[in-house]
């Protein structure tokens, strides 16, 4: 059952980024969905084969060949969990400690998938990214 829902997810998959290839001067920005992050590569294959320029939520997006990354450091959450942990363990309360939001954002660009997408990315653009992949 849970491989007949997985290829209806990869149908439903290729409908919906096919349908965002038709339009003219279109492309795809890729929210956190548990779906297409269980899917990624699939997404990405998709997209490249439709030519269509995406941006994905999280580096490893655009390090497996997606052409544009934009979303939280990885990292950065757990180095700064490690603060929590010292102040728990000094004892505060973990009710009174604050809700921690993302600090910090990461720009991946693989240069690679630009050129075979036909996409120009600008210097100023480089110049911003945190990496970039040739």
């Amino acid at each position: 059952m849970a491989d007949r829902r997985k290829r209806g997810d990869a149908r439903d998959m290729e409908r919906a980024v096919a349908a965002f290839a038709l339009k003219p001067n279109g492309g795809l920005i890729l929210t956190p969905d548990p779906a297409a992050i269980a899917h990624h590569e699939l997404v990405i294959n998709i997209a490249s084969r439709h030519r269509l320029p995406a941006v994905y939520p999280y580096r490893y997006f655009a390090a497996e060949g997606g052409l544009i990354s934009y979303g939280p450091d990885s990292v950065d959450p757990f180095r700064r969990a490690a603060g929590y942990v010292d102040r728990i363990l000094k004892g505060e309360r973990p009710a009174d400690l604050p809700v921690q939001a993302p600090t910090k954002y990461e720009l991946v660009i693989n240069l690679k998938t630009a050129k075979a997408l036909g996409v120009e990315i600008p210097s100023t653009v480089l110049a911003r990214a945190d990496e970039v992949i040739e």
